[in-house]
């Protein structure tokens, strides 16, 4: 069972801290184009292996083009993917692209039953806030040095799949979740 969702990356960072003087209001440049990727992600449930795939738009082509990587990594497999109903997603040409996985719809709206949502913000947190980078090719670089530097457990334990609390636990193996 993997966990699938995508994430942007933006060249100009979210600003999370800053400080200005007392009183004054604190300045922030901006110039030029706001360079953008889109990082598709797939996380095995059980052992916390990840396949993670830039593209430069999140549009239903580059969804085809993720899920040919999804098959590719997971030839001779069946798939079951939870994934949310983004337009990228439904369209009737990804449906094609997923012919034969079982899809399994999140509800709408609900970003916290998707454990990559964690580690998407565990990336960002260290990799693009408050950081900005000459380009757009190196930060996503280094977003995705950080995941894939993490172990399956760490991925894991970080996305939340660990937790006692893991709104799927009882759908997966004992073993899978047994003490951490």
């Amino acid at each position: 069972m993997l966990a699938q969702d995508e994430t942007d990356l933006l060249l100009f960072p979210p600003l999370r801290a800053g400080w200005s003087r007392r009183g004054q209001v604190a300045r922030v440049w901006l110039s030029g184009r706001n360079a953008r990727r889109v990082i598709f992600g797939a996380m095995n449930l059980r052992t916390g292996s990840r396949l993670l795939v830039p593209r430069e738009k999140g549009r239903s082509g580059d969804f085809q083009a993720f899920a040919g990587e999804v098959r590719s990594a997971y030839r001779g497999w069946h798939v079951a993917m939870l994934l949310d109903e983004d337009s990228c997603h439904t369209a009737q040409a990804s449906r094609g692209a997923v012919e034969g996985m079982t899809l399994l719809w999140l509800p709408k709206r609900s970003p916290k039953l998707n454990p990559l949502e964690a580690l998407w913000g565990e990336g960002k947190g260290v990799i693009s806030a408050n950081k900005q980078y000459a380009g757009i090719e190196e930060q996503v670089a280094r977003f995705l040095g950080v995941l894939r530097g993490l172990s399956n457990k760490e991925a894991l334990r970080t996305s939340g799949v660990l937790s006692k609390g893991f709104w799927l636990r009882a759908a997966l193996s004992k073993a899978f979740c047994g003490s951490a």
